[in-house]
Parts: structure tokens; C-alpha cells; sequence
């Protein structure tokens, strides 16, 4: 049950990525082109995430525990460190440089979007260089 689970999380997530836009390159950089051909619309998406994403935590932590677990599984850091802060500023410059975050990189490879079969290979790598380093 818990894979059938994931699975159907996972593709609810996809296809809201694919139906807001989140999977264009093109659409990503035009939001955070601010100077230019500035696109506002993908603000509508995260703040839509935010919103939702706030009511379903209060929600959802209300219950003893999650239905396909025994215990929630939260963060326990609460500290910002050069860690932190040194990740979220590579992430950003390698979301604004390439379009891409994560997760839309991912359904945009199912689409043949441009330039994905080389982000992709680069963020696993990064992924992995990044592991190393912090093994370290």
C-alpha cells in the first residue's frame, strides 16, 4: 500500500508540475527575469504551495501519526548555518542558470524538454559530489 502510495503522490506531483509550468525552462526563466520579459505567473504557483502546503501541515499534524507509518519523519535541524545557506545560494544559481529545480527536471525529461539530458546528468552529479563532501 505504502508504494501505491508514493506512486500516486509522485504522479499527482508531476502532473500539477506539467499543469503549472514548473517543467518549462523557458517559463521559470522568464519569472525570474525581473528586467526583462518578467512572467509573474509561477508566483501564483508558489504561493498556492505555500498556502496549501501550510493548512496541510497543521492539518496533518494534528493525527497521532501518518496512515502508512508509525512516526512522522520531520526535520530536526532548526539552526541556519554556512550549510544551509551555502546550499540554498547553489541551488538558486543552478535553478536560475539551467530553469530547472529537482522535481520539474525530472517531468520535463518525459517531455523532451531542451537541455534536460544535460541537467540531469549534472545535478546527479552534484548530487554526488555534494554527498562526498559532506561525508567528509
Amino acid at each position: 500500500m505504502r508504494i501505491f502510495a508514493g506512486l500516486l503522490a509522485g504522479l499527482l506531483f508531476g502532473v500539477g508540475l506539467v499543469v503549472s509550468g514548473m517543467s518549462d525552462p523557458a517559463k521559470v526563466l522568464n519569472f525570474l527575469d525581473v528586467a526583462g520579459s518578467w512572467d509573474p505567473s509561477l508566483a501564483f504557483v508558489m504561493g498556492g504551495a505555500s498556502v496549501t502546503t501550510f493548512i496541510g501541515y497543521r492539518l496533518v499534524l494534528r493525527q497521532p501519526a501518518p496512515k502508512l507509518e508509525k512516526v512522522f519523519q520531520l526535520p530536526a535541524a532548526t539552526q541556519i548555518d554556512a550549510r544551509l545557506l551555502g546550499g540554498a545560494a547553489l541551488f538558486g544559481l543552478g535553478w536560475g542558470i539551467g530553469g530547472f529545480c529537482p522535481g520539474p527536471a525530472w517531468t520535463a525529461l518525459t517531455l523532451l524538454a531542451p537541455g534536460t539530458l544535460v541537467f540531469l546528468p549534472m545535478m546527479l552529479l552534484g548530487l554526488w559530489i555534494g554527498n562526498r563532501m559532506s561525508q567528509r
